[in-house]
């Protein structure tokens, strides 16, 4: 995940929901700064999320993953249903939170932790705004561990269905899907498979055609439900 946002970089248009009034209120103040967006209304609960996108049609969602009524699961599933263009980012404190896998395969685009930096939290908003994936590093390595070192008897279904998936890729398309699943960005990737970054690019965008997946968080899992072996890196 990025640190920097680009300079002269529109500033995106954010909803944020938390049920904590000074979350909220902290959130606020950290990311509508300078290089920051422009928060352009708050809600409490998940429930408000679908009326509240509706009525302000932002360009991205910023919720909490853990609220009383509805939580980041649901409203997520509910918000793309009704307003598939705007991007989720996930809040959370709990950094091996199974709900949190969930949103991703639900659509959102990414999660960090509510403690990650200012300058990394806005680069965030800023990389999903954008069509991007955004995790927090270490939120990356744990969502790998998480996946990957699921039961196999837990999730035989969803494994077959990743591997059948997957088979439909070229040997080219895998490795960089595998390489995505690693957590790594376009140039990392370019770098590791001697590719260039257009090339990897266009592979990325292959495999989310052939799959029928919205973004690079949801490759990450497929690859992970699959339990391929050259995925943990």
């Amino acid at each position: 995940m990025g640190d920097e946002v680009t300079a002269g970089a529109s500033r995106p248009r954010v909803v944020m929901i938390d049920d904590d009034p000074l979350v909220r209120a902290g959130l606020r103040m950290l990311l509508g700064g300078p290089d920051g967006v422009d928060v352009v209304a708050e809600g409490e609960d998940g429930d408000q999320a679908v009326e509240l996108v509706g009525r302000h049609r932002p360009d991205v969602l910023v919720m909490d993953v853990r609220m009383a009524r509805t939580d980041g699961v649901s409203a997520t599933r509910e918000v793309l249903a009704a307003y598939p263009d705007v991007q989720v980012l996930i809040l959370t404190t709990f950094d091996a939170d199974a709900l949190v896998l969930e949103a991703l395969r639900a659509g959102a685009r990414g999660f960090v932790l509510k403690d990650t930096p200012p300058a990394q939290l806005v680069a965030a908003v800023h990389e999903v705004a954008a069509g991007d994936h955004a995790l927090s590093p270490s939120v990356a390595a744990l969502l790998v561990r998480e996946v990957s070192g699921a039961p196999a008897a837990a999730g035989g279904e969803r494994t077959g269905r990743a591997r059948a998936a997957l088979a439909q890729l070229t040997e080219r398309e895998r490795e960089v899907a595998r390489a995505v699943a690693r957590g790594g960005s376009n140039a990392e990737v370019s770098r590791e498979l001697f590719l260039s970054v257009p090339t990897v690019k266009a592979h990325v965008s292959s495999v989310l055609a052939k799959l029928g997946l919205a973004n690079r968080v949801q490759i990450a899992l497929l690859v992970h439900d699959a339990q391929d072996g050259d995925a943990g890196g």
